[in-house]
Parts: structure tokens; C-alpha cells; sequence
């Protein structure tokens, strides 16, 4: 008999409650939760392919080891852990801790027990080789953060319901359904803003799905988002239009950050942004102006060649504005499991450059290094090379710039256990495979995304169906791989106090721990009061929390030298020569029906009309003897791919489109679905080399390619 319960979508940053029509094992029906306070019954297509990873007969459900022939076989969990704790403290013992590295992916965010039991692994290491999805993403904004508000978590979100003007720069949240904006429904609140009055304004290098509902779109050259917001805060400066509000008292470098912007002035980088001096102008007057107002920049303005100095100025806006902490501007989400302030009162707000990559010399950040040095620490013999390495829910084969090259450096390792639910382009290289719960098989609370929700909520959904096969959750797997190692490292009293810190937290498991964060949050929930309310706990919209938030000085450093130091490398910007003949900049995409690289043996996801294709504007393509449906050859420094052209005016001029995550051709992975749809990675054509200098973030965005016709088969 069918039964009817609720869930939380963990596909995405979204947060979607669900009602789900369940017989047994099986899921009958998925819709929108309408009772959710928060999400109102939205959903996407990913909800409605909620389970096919958890019953996919080519997912993994019981411990694998590979083989010589270089297939896997079936191993017991005693042997499976006993062999990784063996072979990892051997090549510990013989080369020292940081010949041992670590790569976590986007999915663990979406799992509040994989989150804690990679914290707990990550100690018991002590390795200072971690690596994660972080350098290929949001880094400059958690960077911007720490320098100017003095904590690497408080990211402030666009209070969304009540802005009336949004700025969206490099950022299509109409298909992300947020980022870093945890806005279930978003295209509705998004109209929202304009049914009320209010304006919607996209700057990007192509038209996409969000530009499409806004009130105006403007093209601009990738790796120009920085010059543009330059440009806006010198009209602000200029114009007498600076207006910090009641934050003013708090704020420091506010003259250094003007003498800056005077360098920029609209008309000096209309040239090389592609946006007139006179729009530029316009917008920067209707956004000092505006009652509440909103600068939001993701992807396309983090991963360039200037990520980090674009993620500042969206910040120094907001403050100059007076927008930051204020109704309708950017603000700060009270979550009901506090991560902030837990990490404020542990003395740990962030760090950068504390130490740096052994061959390039990339600065550390969070006790990470960017992940555009992993295949060179991997490759490059000396003290302190990578030997081997554990990696959960992370794919960065596919992930990272120059994927060929991540993967020659994976099969050169001496060992690697990966905890994942496939055998795909990375896992593919592993000794073996811990096959952790998903989905539905786990119960969820997100930790991560109701930080920076647009609207303060909570919701917490049990566990619907038992575990597959022999999969374990991710939090038992990690503490106890984390147990292992520090007992065979346990000398002396620190090495005591780890295996004692981590047999603690083992103890006391995922659950209670969360338990304990929601009791000792702002709005004093317990777990069993959120399995009261299974559609959820409407928390209130956003108030203001500065400066109670802030760094131990309780100021804003507006203009922080590490910014203005790199300024003189974007001015070079404005004398860069224009492009080679022939050469074109790649950017990338996402699609609604797709999650990176994680989603695409779902069969109900990936069919239809081919998402894998180049986006090429029509002159361009006109220049080169390119028409829609036929086969292009696309070139950049560090590889080639053969792919089928799309000719759309949607691009700007100069700037060609992949979507990322596809690529699923390679030999050894066990995703027949996808591996039927490969399509090809657009981080074979990306670039280890091309990264922002200052944060070392990978630079997806404008990388140089030649494009042209494929020579017939």
C-alpha cells in the first residue's frame, strides 16, 4: 500500500521540499511540497529524477577493489578499509603526511554528514594537500569576505523579495536555481522584483535563461566583469552618489577604494568591456538610487583571470551603496544551525597564503590549495610530492582545467580510495571504491545552503528507503577511515589527542551533532522539533546583523591591500592587444537538467534534444564556414575536441559556449547512460595555467580557442 511522505531535494542549492508517493521500495510520484513555507511547491526537472541514482544499476553499493586487468571486483568492508588504512599509513610512514591528499566535491555540500566526516578525516590527516571543488568555484567570494568583513563564511545573499533594482553579473540563476542564493523558484521571484516595480539587469557574455526574463541584458568580453564594476563605483565616487548609510562608522579605506576607481572611468573601459560609457553611467545612478538594491556575481565572474578582484567590488558596492546588511540590498541569513558562528568561536575565520603549492607556488586558502596545482603536486618528485590520494563525491577529471592532464597525474599515483556511488572518470583510476548511502537512503538538513537562504528557514526529512546494497553513510565511512589512520599514527600526546578527538566525534555520530548545532542556534530548534514540522519551519526574512558579524574589530576594510595590489594587473587589462586572427574565448554553461558532472546517467535527464553542443554567434560562425548541425574542431593550449556547432545569437560576439561536466567517453568508467550521451569536456580545452593570479582559482571563463570546421570523416 502507497504511502505519502515528505523530503528535501538535494539535488541543488534550492532546497525544494517534496511530497513523495512511496510503495516499499519504490517511488511512485514526486511534486512540489505546497505546505513548504519556503519553496512554495517549486520544483525542476532534476526532482522528479530524485532517485535514479539511488536504484541506477551502475551505481556502487558494495566496496569494489580494482583489479590488475584494471576492472573492479567485490571486496568485504573489513578488507576493503584494513587495505586503505595499510596502504595510506605505509606511504605516510615512508614520505611523510602530506605525500597523502585530499578532493572533496560539489555533493558534499549536500550532505550534512559528509560534510562533518571530512572535517573529521581532514584532521586525523594533517596533510596540508587538500584540494576541492572550492578553487574551481566560489573561492574569490569567500576570499572578498575574509578580507573585508573578516570571516571566509559570511557571504552575503540578495534579499531577493524585497530589492527593487538586481544587478546579476555572470550569474543565470533562472537555471542554477540560485548559487551562493539559496532561492527555491527563483524565475518567480525574479518576475517578482519586476511585477513590484523594481528592475532586473543582467551583464553577460551571453543571453541566457535569466537574461531572458530581465529588463535589460548587456553583452561583455569575458574577464571585464572587473573593469565594468570599476567603472560603476568611479560614476558612484564621481557623481556624489556614495551613501554608506548607517554602516559608515564601521567602514575603512572608503578614500583609498575612490582614488582606485578614479583609474576607470567608464569611457576608459568601454573598449575592452564591450558596455557603453553611457549605460554603465545609467545603471551605476539607478542602483545608488534604488530603495534596496543588489549586486550578485557567480560563476562567470569568479572563475577568470580577475575572479577575485570581481567578487570584491560586487562587495565594495554593496557597501558603498549603503546596500550591505540592509532590506532589499545584500544581507546576511540567520540559519538555524549556526556554522559562523561555531567557527568564530573556534578561532577559525578563514586564512590565505598561510603556505603555498610546492611547484607554482599557489597560495593556500581554508587549509586548501587551489585545485588547478593538483596534477603538478601529483607529478612533480621532491619532498612533499602527492603519492596518494582520498577523494569524496568529487569527479575532478571532469572538474578541473585540463582534465587529460588531472587524469595522467591520477594513474601515476601509488594508491587512491575514492568514496563515491560510481565508477566514473576519476574513480576509474582509484585501488578502491567506499560506496557511500544517497539520496533518499539518508536523512537530510542542509547545513551549507540555509546560510545563505533568502529567507531564513529550516527543515529536516528522515531517511524514506533502507541503504542498497552494503552502502554506508559517508559520515560512518569517513570517521572510521579518520579512526584507522590515527591509531596506527597515535605517538606522543598529540597523536593521542587526535584518535581520541576523532573517536569522540564518532561517538557522538552525525545526528547528534546536528542536534547540537540546531539547540545551540539563534532560534534554539532540536531535531525533534523539526520532525514535528515536516513541511518545515518558516524562520522570518532577513534582518540586519551587522556589526556583530564582523571580524574582531568589528570594521569593514573596504579597500584591503591585497586587492589594491592587484590592480595594476587589470590596468594591463586595458592595453591587452585584441585577439589573434581566427582566435575566439570559450565560456561555459549550465543546464536546468544537469548538476555538474553527477546527473547524467539518469536517462530521463539527458534525453531529448543534445545538451553538449558550441554556442557560436552567427557572424562569427559565418566568418569561419560553420552552420548549425555541423561538426567543429575546438583548439586552446592544452587540448582539442570535436563537437556539433550550434549557431545562436544568444552569444556575444568573440565568445563561444560548452556546458561543463559532460566528457564521458573515457576507457573504465561504468556509466552506461552517459557514457551512450559522452558529449565532450570542456575542461579538455581548459587550462591549468590560466587562473586568477591573485586567489589561484581556476579561470573557465575566457580562455583563447580556435574554432573551425571538422574535416569530414
Amino acid at each position: 500500500m502507497s504511502t505519502t511522505k515528505t523530503a528535501t531535494c538535494m539535488l541543488c542549492e534550492a532546497v525544494c521540499g517534496l511530497e513523495l508517493k512511496v510503495d516499499g521500495d519504490r517511488l511512485l510520484r514526486v511534486v512540489g511540497d505546497a505546505r513548504d513555507p519556503f519553496s512554495r511547491g517549486h520544483i525542476c526537472p532534476k526532482a522528479a529524477a530524485i532517485d535514479d541514482v539511488r536504484i541506477d544499476p551502475d551505481r556502487v553499493t558494495y566496496p569494489m577493489r580494482r583489479t590488475r586487468g584494471g576492472g573492479f571486483s567485490r571486496v568485504s568492508w573489513r578488507d576493503a578499509l584494513g587495505e586503505a588504512t595499510d596502504r595510506l599509513s605505509k606511504i605516510r610512514e615512508a614520505h611523510g603526511r602530506h605525500a597523502i591528499a585530499t578532493y572533496v566535491g560539489n555533493p558534499l555540500a549536500h550532505s550534512y554528514g559528509a560534510l562533518l566526516g571530512s572535517i573529521t578525516l581532514r584532521q586525523a590527516l594533517g596533510t596540508r594537500n587538500n584540494f576541492s571543488a572550492t578553487s574551481a568555484d566560489q573561492l574569490p567570494h569567500m576570499l572578498a569576505s575574509l578580507e573585508v568583513l573578516g570571516h571566509q563564511l559570511l557571504l552575503p545573499v540578495p534579499d531577493i523579495d524585497r530589492t527593487q533594482f538586481m544587478l546579476i553579473v555572470g550569474a543565470n540563476p533562472v537555471v542554477s536555481n540560485g548559487s551562493i542564493m539559496t532561492a527555491p523558484g527563483v524565475k518567480k521571484r525574479l518576475e517578482a522584483v519586476r511585477a513590484r516595480g523594481g528592475k532586473v539587469i543582467v551583464i553577460d557574455p551571453r543571453r541566457t535563461e535569466t537574461a531572458a526574463i530581465a529588463d535589460e541584458h548587456h553583452f561583455i568580453q569575458p574577464g571585464t566583469d572587473a573593469l565594468f564594476l570599476l567603472a560603476v563605483l568611479y560614476t558612484i565616487f564621481a557623481e556624489g552618489l556614495a551613501r554608506p548609510g548607517r554602516l559608515a562608522p564601521l567602514v575603512d579605506g572608503l578614500g583609498a577604494l575612490e582614488a582606485a576607481a578614479a583609474d576607470f572611468s567608464p569611457e576608459s573601459v568601454a573598449p575592452v568591456t564591450g558596455i557603453a560609457a553611457d549605460v554603465t553611467r545609467r545603471l551605476a545612478r539607478e542602483l545608488a538610487a534604488a530603495g534596496g538594491a543588489a549586486c550578485y556575481s557567480r560563476m562567470g565572474a569568479c572563475t577568470q583571470e580577475f575572479g577575485g578582484l570581481t567578487a570584491w567590488l560586487t562587495l565594495a558596492i554593496d557597501v558603498v551603496t549603503g546596500n550591505l546588511d540592509r532590506a532589499g540590498g545584500n544581507m546576511f541569513p540567520t540559519p538555524a544551525a549556526d556554522l559562523i558562528g561555531l567557527a568564530s568561536a573556534l578561532g577559525r575565520r578563514g586564512s590565505f597564503a598561510r603556505y603555498r603549492s610546492r611547484v607554482r607556488g599557489l597560495p593556500e586558502f581554508g587549509g586548501e590549495l587551489p585545485v588547478a596545482a593538483l596534477a603538478e603536486e601529483i607529478e612533480a618528485p621532491g619532498d612533499g610530492q602527492i603519492r596518494a590520494l582520498i577523494t569524496m563525491a568529487g569527479n575532478p577529471a571532469l572538474s578541473s582545467p585540463n582534465g587529460p592532464a588531472v587524469e595522467r597525474a591520477l594513474a601515476s599515483l601509488e594508491f587512491m580510495v575514492s568514496v563515491d556511488v560510481y565508477i566514473n572518470e576519476t574513480t576509474r583510476h582509484a585501488n578502491l571504491i567506499l560506496p557511500p548511502s544517497f539520496g533518499l537512503e539518508r536523512d537530510h538538513y542542509d547545513l551549507v545552503f540555509y546560510a545563505l537562504s533568502v529567507r531564513n528557514a529550516a527543515r529536516y526529512a528522515p531517511a524514506i528507503f533502507a541503504k542498497r546494497g552494503e552502502a554506508r553513510d559517508d559520515f560512518d565511512i569517513a570517521t572510521e577511515l579518520a579512526a584507522r589512520l590515527a591509531s596506527r599514527a597515535a605517538r606522543g600526546l598529540r597523536g593521542w589527542a587526535t584518535f581520541a578527538s576523532v573517536r569522540a566525534v564518532q561517538a557522538l555520530g552525525a545526528r547528534r551533532m546536528l542536534d547540537g548545532l540546531l539547540r545551540a542556534g539563534p532560534h534554539k530548534l532540536s531535531l525533534a522539533k523539526l520532525r514535528a514540522s515536516p513541511h518545515g519551519e518558516d524562520l522570518g526574512p532577513l534582518e540586519p546583523r551587522l556589526p556583530k558579524l564582523l571580524g574582531a574589530d568589528r570594521r569593514i576594510q573596504i579597500a584591503p591591500r591585497l586587492f589594491l595590489g592587484d590592480l595594476p594587473r587589470l590596468k594591463q587589462r586595458l592595453l591587452a592587444p585584441p585577439l589573434a586572427p581566427g582566435a575566439l574565448v570559450l565560456i561555459g554553461r549550465r543546464h536546468l537538467r544537469s548538476n555538474n558532472s553527477w546527473l547524467h546517467n539518469s536517462a530521463r535527464l539527458v534525453k531529448g534534444r543534445a545538451a553538449c553542443v558550441l554556442l557560436m554567434h552567427p557572424e562569427d560562425a559565418r566568418a569561419r564556414g560553420i552552420a548549425s548541425g555541423g561538426a567543429v574542431n575546438v583548439r586552446s593550449r592544452t587540448g582539442v575536441v570535436t563537437v556539433v556547432a550550434e549557431v545562436s545569437d544568444e552569444m556575444g560576439r568573440g565568445v563561444v559556449s560548452l556546458p561543463h561536466g559532460w566528457g564521458h567517453h573515457r576507457q573504465g568508467a561504468q556509466q552506461s547512460v552517459a557514457s551512450s550521451r559522452a558529449g565532450v569536456s570542456v575542461n579538455d580545452l581548459t587550462d591549468e595555467q590560466f587562473i586568477d593570479a591573485l586567489t589561484g582559482n581556476a579561470g573557465f571563463s575566457g580562455v583563447t580557442v580556435e574554432v573551425a570546421p571538422a574535416p569530414a570523416p
